[in-house]
């Protein structure tokens, strides 16, 4: 199994198309799948009106409204084309979430392999039936979300056409706070839906999105940046190129290691099998024609002879020939 990894890289290029460029370097660099930008108009996305975010308000003041912070975070479309073109160039898959109707509509036109539908929009109507109607596959975050509001977007992008959909558990606090992780519901929204699953996080550090791709994630999302202490409202609780690094290869060694469900000896561990198990051996010297008995048996490595398993087929037989002590009894009495 391939684990998707998604850098996520948000507007952590600070409305920059050369940080920007620089991100989508690192990101393939770092060995992540696609790299994931956010697309929007923001006189469409928040009203004048609207406040920021706690976590906002922490890394970027307290001063301007919502618009105005995303008003210099936001990329124009002639600057997507261009990032698009660099991922091919580059070599890494291009991503970025829409969030308005009229951004669906440019991403469709501009083209990606699937849609990263973010957690703020699960209970966007109009946006969710948008989406389905292109029938590309959904990776659909449900940070903030009960399993009934979970529900209910899936039957309307399901009835409005969307034929494959993946869920991400996630927590919408930046940073996470370990306690408010839950990890475990990530099975939860797979017994209950029944669809792929996997986790987007917003944690410190890359050892819950390792814990989530050793219980099964199909897909990882991850922020990151080129620099934490830069100003912006997410670079806080981001992966640096290093730490983003560690985390894919973390990942896929987890993904080489879950291999089979099948439970069965490998290749690597046969060879063990001759010194680690133990065989039946003479406890004491065994003359030919004297019975094998509890006194005159014991159980000892190597595993070369019979098993211990089959102690009791071995009582009282005869011995075929002489044994010395700790010799291991031959095959053929039994």
């Amino acid at each position: 199994m391939h684990i998707t990894i998604i850098a996520e890289a948000g507007v952590n290029h600070n409305g920059s198309v050369a940080l920007a460029k620089k991100m989508i370097e690192e990101a393939r660099a770092a060995g992540a799948d696609y790299i994931k930008f956010q697309t929007f108009q923001p006189e469409k996305l928040v009203s004048r009106y609207a406040d920021k975010a706690q976590y906002q308000k922490e890394t970027t003041g307290r001063e301007e409204s919502q618009l105005d912070m995303l008003q210099k975070l936001a990329l124009s479309q002639e600057a997507f084309r261009e990032l698009k073109a660099y991922c091919n160039e580059v070599g890494i898959g291009f991503l970025s979430t829409p969030f308005d109707l009229d951004s669906i509509s440019f991403l469709e036109e501009l083209g990606m392999d699937f849609w990263k539908l973010p957690s703020g929009e699960v209970t966007n109507l109009p946006y969710l039936i948008r989406i389905a109607q292109t029938g590309w596959p959904i990776v659909m975050s449900t940070g903030m979300c009960r399993l009934e509001e979970i529900g209910e977007a899936l039957e309307w992008l399901k009835k409005s056409g969307a034929k494959e959909i993946t869920l991400l558990h996630c927590n919408t606090q930046y940073p996470t706070p370990l306690e408010d992780v839950n990890l475990r519901a990530m099975e939860t929204l797979s017994r209950q839906f029944g669809l792929p699953v996997g986790y987007s996080d917003h944690t410190l550090g890359i050892e819950v999105p390792i814990g989530a791709a050793a219980l099964g994630a199909v897909v990882l999302e991850k922020h990151f940046t080129l620099d934490k202490t830069m100003e912006g409202p997410d670079h806080r609780a981001s992966l640096e190129p290093g730490e983003l690094t560690a985390m894919v290869q973390a990942v896929r060694a987890i993904e080489r290691a879950l291999g089979s469900p099948e439970k069965r000896p490998t290749a690597s561990e046969a060879g063990n099998a001759r010194a680690a198990r133990k065989s039946i051996v003479a406890k004491t010297g065994i003359q030919k024609g004297q019975p094998f008995t509890q006194e005159n048996l014991t159980v000892k490595r190597p595993g070369t002879g019979i098993s211990p398993m089959r102690w009791f087929e071995l009582q009282g037989r005869a011995a075929s020939r002489d044994y010395r002590e700790d010799e291991v009894i031959g095959e053929e009495e039994l």
